[in-house]
């Protein structure tokens, strides 16, 4: 093949994406990976598409606009949404996945494809060629940055991300820890550790004591507002976490068939059910902080941590400043970029970016244009804030059904309304499907 390989920065979500839809539409790619040579504060293993946070993919359902993304990739052939149905784990309403099995198949599909090549080397500048597709992620190594960072002409801005522990099953006292989904919702996926007000008092006052991991002194911490580290929230307000992710609501302990003044639940992290994340609970506490403090939680007085909670760095361009609505630099337009180094939040997001990118990327290798979806589908509604959001304050952003055009017509109710919303978005995504199979010919 006469086309030189297409070089693609980061084997994260959106960079394993994004060289997939280049593959797909017949373009040799090159896939750069610093890991193993180099490795990351969050990273423990050298998987493309390791998932440093959470296990979850958030909700399934078309009720909220992060399962509608999801569907909208699946029937558009993402390798991301392939791997994540293949390794989902219980997990209620959620989609939730086996993180060690989702990684091996992503792995393994990039490795397997005779288009991609990958190559294991740090990239310390922005490689030559006509389109490059930068998926470096949110943990950018600093000389990348700092290229990037002197192209795009202003400072980067950047957040703290803080990763929540990992407790081993057989660790927990199943004598106090109940199973449960809230408002039974999912059958019983979730483990659940109840506390009293007592209880809960008192780890609150124990996480405003803890010793915290302090930033780095020429860094200023600033965190992503979903994705506060529990130690933050609490600082709010005494019961800032029992409205929070420790709200009791509609998880009735079943021995005393009352709701506790509070509960943590645990989520599944792996197919077969060994090990168990403490949900919402990010966090910068010293490791040895989080082992004591939460060790006085009912149940997990003897628990085992797999993995303890971090935080790094995320770094982010201000993409209305600085990105097209096809996601090319403006200073420099043979660069894409895609993921959350784009300023999107999440997961699905992220992979999504990479889908979007690598197909423009297509378009562009091949000389034609791709529109972009249509601004009703949760695809083109995530597209269009990064290309209309005010550039003065800018944050990153998971997909919401508050992106979306308003519906015509009549009023209705919020459940109702997005559900519309949803029908609305997959009809008119099949035309773009159409644009979609045009370029994989």
């Amino acid at each position: 093949m006469n086309t030189p390989p297409i070089p693609v920065i980061g084997g994260g979500l959106a960079g394993c994406e994004a060289a997939w839809q280049l593959a797909r539409a017949g373009l040799p790619v090159v896939l750069f990976e610093m890991r193993p040579t180099r490795m990351t504060p969050a990273h423990h293993s050298d998987r493309l598409g390791e998932l440093v946070c959470s296990n979850s993919l958030r909700g399934a359902g078309m009720n909220n606009a992060v399962g509608l993304l999801k569907e909208e990739l699946r029937r558009c052939g993402s390798l991301f949404m392939q791997a994540a149905d293949a390794n989902k784990v219980p997990a209620g309403g959620a989609l939730a996945v086996d993180r060690d099995g989702f990684a091996a198949e992503l792995t393994a599909a990039i490795a397997g494809h005779p288009l991609i090549t990958l190559c294991r080397e740090e990239i310390l500048d922005l490689p030559e060629g006509d389109p490059v597709i930068v998926a470096s992620g949110p943990l950018t190594s600093d000389a990348l940055a700092a290229r990037i960072a002197a192209l795009t002409g202003a400072e980067h801005l950047y957040f703290y991300d803080a990763i929540a522990p990992i407790v081993e099953a057989d660790s927990i006292d199943y004598d106090v820890v109940f199973r449960a989904s809230r408002y039974g919702k999912g059958g019983d996926d979730y483990l659940n550790v109840p506390l009293d007000r007592e209880q809960y008092l008192a780890f609150v006052t124990a996480l405003l004591a803890a010793e915290k991991v302090a930033p780095r002194d020429f860094e200023k911490a600033v965190h992503f507002e979903g994705c506060l580290p529990i130690e933050e929230l609490a600082a709010r307000g005494e019961m800032t976490l029992a409205f929070g992710p420790m709200k009791p609501v509609g998880l009735p302990d079943p021995r005393t068939g009352r709701e506790p003044f509070a509960v943590v639940q645990l989520r599944q992290d792996d197919a077969h059910a060994t090990l168990f994340n403490l949900v919402g609970f990010q966090t910068k506490l010293t490791w040895p902080e989080q082992r004591r403090i939460f060790r006085t939680l009912p149940g997990l007085e003897h628990a085992r941590f797999a993995r303890l909670g971090s935080m790094h760095r995320n770094t982010f361009l201000n993409a209305p400043a600085c990105l097209t609505p096809t996601l090319r630099l403006k200073t420099e337009e043979r660069l894409f970029f895609a993921g959350q180094i784009t300023g999107v939040e999440g997961y699905v997001e992220s992979a999504a970016c990479g889908f979007l990118a690598g197909l423009f990327a297509a378009a562009h290798s091949r000389g034609s244009v791709l529109p972009p979806p249509p601004p009703t589908t949760a695809l083109g509604a995530l597209l269009t804030h990064l290309a209309t959001a005010s550039p003065k304050g800018f944050q990153p952003m998971n997909v919401t059904y508050g992106l979306f055009p308003p519906l015509e017509g009549r009023h209705r109710k919020r459940a109702d309304r997005r559900l519309a919303m949803a029908e609305r978005a997959l009809a008119d995504l099949a035309g773009w499907q159409r644009e979609i199979a045009d370029l994989r010919t």
